[in-house]
């Protein structure tokens, strides 16, 4: 299946998007999407014969509970509303906590990365599986980009990847800006996970920008693609021509023009790699035979077989990370304590900014001092349920602790959470209910 050259579609960018020439095909963050209607642009853009893929970023594959059906099905009626001939998602996991482990449910609200470990690896396989077994069409999925490492990991970011396509045939999406980002942050030569992978069940390859601050890169999103980045598609190029490649953007985003030459460039790339590669297997047909070869090497390892109990293990390995992330427990043994505050941070901010998204009345009412006070109630209330929730629970936050000093901005927010809330909003304290009625009876 050949999917060309595209790029992720947004909403932000609907209008650049559709103006763009050469563009063959986009991708959509699939819970951005209705089940039962497609936004009128990509109804234009599927009209002109533009494949949309759906791209998951909830599911939590890495995870230690099996996926929740519910969005399954949701992905599948997705996949069947496009029309489209695969969906991906991403190997990590983003909640965790519940039955399995006797705590209460935590939501990360970003993707974290699984431990590259034989249990690990056993419980994605099979979560793979059934997800696998509940979707229209195949899926691929995405190495993820990560600020921390786990400790005592036994596998290499390659050979984790060969030994899931070895047990369950799913695709790859391979995104170099995170090979880039993991070279930085965990010290991984993206050239040696490139040569462990098995490249030909790659599906399509990501391309985005970032930027690096003390040390760290932060995979953005929002920043142009760098030739560090570049020089990662160029290796991948040099191994095997991928059937696509998407330019990725979710912030910031430019003008038209500077996308259209990003894809430019890209496409650039690939030309330049793809000659190249062509003179060295020529200078290799000339040279006599070596007898060295260049595949990735050993293949897929004996799979060591998990030992009972990889899901409760996973469960709770994982449920010590978040909540040292977003509870403030004690770091579980063996992680980088600075890594982890850095971490911390960057899934606090990134609360803000898609709760500011979801929400945009919110930093409209709060103006200069929105972000300061939902990252203080960030520290204090873990994410436990959608964004949607944790908007409100925000406002509520602030109504109860004695509301707003500006008494216009006090009434805007009240009518905002009497609006959305109902009269009888979910998980509603009692403490709650007096509280919110007494805010709007002094209003």
């Amino acid at each position: 299946m050949k999917l060309g050259i595209g790029i992720g579609w947004r909403p932000e960018i609907a209008a650049e998007v559709e103006a763009l020439t050469g563009i063959d095909w986009v991708e959509a963050v699939a819970e951005n999407l209705c089940a039962d209607h497609l936004p009128g642009s990509l109804v234009r853009l599927r009209e002109r014969g533009v494949t949309v893929v759906p791209h998951g970023v909830s599911l939590g594959l890495g995870g230690a509970d099996r996926p929740d059906a519910g969005r399954l099905a949701s992905l599948a009626a997705r996949a069947e509303l496009l029309g489209t001939p695969l969906v991906t998602e991403h190997i990590a996991f983003v909640r965790a906590g519940g039955p399995l482990t006797a705590t209460p449910r935590l939501e990360a609200g970003h993707l974290l990365p699984v431990p590259r470990t034989w249990d690990a690896l056993e419980v994605l396989c099979e979560n793979v599986r059934i997800a696998q077994d509940s979707l229209p069409v195949p899926l691929a999925l995405e190495n993820i980009a990560a600020l921390i490492s786990w400790p005592d990991e036994e596998l290499t970011e390659g050979q984790f990847l060969a030994e899931l396509v070895e047990r369950t045939g799913v695709r790859l999406l391979i995104d170099v800006a995170n090979l880039h980002t993991n070279h930085v942050n965990r010290g991984e030569d993206p050239a040696k996970a490139l040569d462990e992978l098995p490249v030909e069940a790659i599906a399509y390859v990501h391309v985005a920008g970032g930027v690096e601050k003390d040390g760290v890169w932060h995979d953005t999103h929002a920043h142009p693609v760098t030739a560090p980045v570049l020089d990662v598609l160029a290796e991948l190029r040099s191994r095997v021509d991928p059937p696509g490649v998407l330019l990725e953007r979710d912030d910031a985003f430019p003008p038209g023009a500077e996308l259209a030459a990003e894809l430019e460039t890209i496409r650039g790339t690939l030309r330049a790699a793809a000659e190249l590669k062509t003179v060295r297997g020529t200078l290799r047909a000339a040279a006599p035979d070596s007898g060295a070869g260049n595949s990735r090497g050993a293949g897929p390892l004996a799979g060591k077989p998990a030992a009972p109990g990889a899901r409760d293990r996973t469960a709770v390995a994982q449920t010590a990370l978040l909540s040292s992330l977003v509870a403030g427990t004690p770091a579980p043994e063996g992680f980088d304590h600075r890594r982890l505050r850095v971490q911390s941070r960057a899934l606090a901010a990134k609360r803000a900014d898609v709760v500011a998204k979801v929400a945009p009345e919110l930093p409209r009412i709060l103006g200069d001092g929105y972000r300061a006070a939902f990252l203080d109630y960030a520290r204090a209330r873990p994410m436990s349920g959608g964004y949607r929730r944790d908007a409100l629970d925000f406002a509520e936050r602030i109504l109860i602790s004695g509301g707003l000093a500006d008494p216009v901005a006090q009434r805007r927010l009240t009518h905002w959470w009497e609006h959305r809330s109902g009269p009888r909003p979910p998980r509603r304290t009692a403490r709650l209910v007096r509280a919110a009625r007494a805010v709007l009876v002094g209003k």
